[in-house]
């Protein structure tokens, strides 16, 4: 990955074909006495169906339903399903809201666009189902904030897909924890940058896709023409469904990052945008006076006064030391992690507070760049500081008949 902002066309080529490589998932409201999870998986584009494959091959889960309103994808994920249980049993849905009317269904695995995840988020937490969702978790701030709210107010297991926080870095985070770069100083973080217009021209629909379920996948964003790239995986460069790149990968690079130096339910303080001159990358500053970078690296790097960690480098020579450090409950990674958890009722390790701070960060880089300024930011109350304009852009209007209430 370039550490440098893509052209879109490059961007949008790029994210397509990497439509497939990460996870997410929901889970159920409580446990039968069997110990079996009933599941549905929302959104089956070719992520969803890796993740719901994933969840397959533990033998607590029942996947029972599947649901999109892309008519191939929906059919390839009920053929998945019933070909992994041999039976014909999974019932296939084009509306979210009648997977969340059954009563039968203890949890719910969220693929869809990343501009659906807070409402079906919050409306599987109203039906009483677990969930385990995508990352990036949600389109804006505020997004973040509501889910995390919902979550707590009807007492739901979440857990956020992103594996790559443990499953990239081996032991760097217990490295980092358990202090063998002493204070780490600065990071540079890698991802593509941020998000823009959507410049697509309208193509027919495809056969047996109805105009009513491309209203449907647009759901709450703007109106907008029919582009097939959109529903095979090509939304992230477009502002109205993602924020691109930042929060693409950045979901998973600045959230290790931020949970590595302990920063993961904080905040920055300050972002600053690349000027040209003194700022060559965008700059995050945090209370204790850490900086993260976007950029300067090809993966993520980190700076301590006691040594440094970067692909290709010697490791540090102490030994990692940290046995407090958060990880997975279970067995299984991220998966078994969240599974274990609706069993016992305890936070995953990337609940959805951890979640939602990686995501707020990701979002305010993509802030600083549209409006090509510093931010000031409270972290406690979630806003920012002297700059209503920039304010504004912490949540977006929906469409009705949609909203996040």
């Amino acid at each position: 990955m370039a550490s440098s902002s893509p052209t879109r066309r490059h961007f949008l080529k790029s994210v397509t074909a990497g439509a497939l490589v990460a996870p997410a998932v929901a889970t159920a409201q409580k446990t039968p006495a069997n110990d079996r999870i009933t599941m549905a998986t929302i959104g089956c584009g070719g992520q969803g169906r890796g993740d719901m494959g994933g969840f397959m091959r533990f033998p607590e889960v029942q996947m029972v339903a599947v649901c999109d309103v892309v008519p191939e994808h929906r059919e390839q994920a009920r053929k998945q399903v019933n070909d992994r249980y041999k039976n014909t049993d999974c019932k296939a849905y084009s509306d979210f809201r009648d997977v969340l009317a059954r009563d039968d269904i203890d949890a719910v695995l969220i693929g869809t666009p990343d501009h659906w995840h807070a409402i079906i988020t919050i409306e599987a937490c109203k039906a009483g189902k677990d969930v385990y969702c995508e990352k990036p978790e949600c389109l804006t701030v505020r997004e973040g904030r509501a889910m995390a709210d919902a979550v707590a107010r009807y007492g739901r297991v979440f857990s956020g897909g992103s594996q790559r926080v443990l499953g990239d870095y081996g032991d760097w985070p217990r490295t980092i924890w358990g202090g063998s770069l002493g204070t780490v100083k600065e990071v540079f973080v890698d991802c593509w940058g941020p998000s823009e217009d959507c410049y697509l021209p309208e193509e027919k629909l495809p056969a047996g896709m109805t105009p009513a379920e491309w209203e449907m996948w647009l759901g709450p964003a703007p109106k907008r023409p029919f582009h097939s790239s959109l529903i095979k995986g090509g939304f992230r460069p477009f502002r109205d469904y993602s924020g691109g790149g930042m929060t693409d990968w950045g979901a998973h690079r600045f959230g290790a990052a931020m949970f590595a130096t302990g920063h993961h339910l904080t905040g920055p303080t300050d972002i600053i945008p690349p000027d040209g001159k003194e700022v060559k990358h965008l700059t995050y500053v945090f209370a204790d006076g850490m900086k993260m970078y976007h950029g300067g690296t090809n993966d993520i790097r980190y700076i301590g006064t006691e040594g440094e960690l970067d692909r290709g480098k010697p490791k540090p020579t102490k030994p990692p030391r940290a046995t407090d450090m958060p990880t997975y409950r279970g067995k299984g990674g991220i998966f078994g992690d969240f599974l274990h958890c609706v069993k016992t009722r305890e936070k995953p390790f990337r609940n959805i507070e951890v979640a939602h701070r990686a995501c707020t960060v990701c979002h305010l880089g993509n802030i600083a760049y549209w409006l090509k300024r510093p931010l000031k930011w409270d972290s406690v109350k979630e806003e920012i500081v002297g700059d209503a304009e920039a304010a504004r852009w912490l949540d977006r209007p929906k469409r009705e008949p949609w909203s996040l209430s």
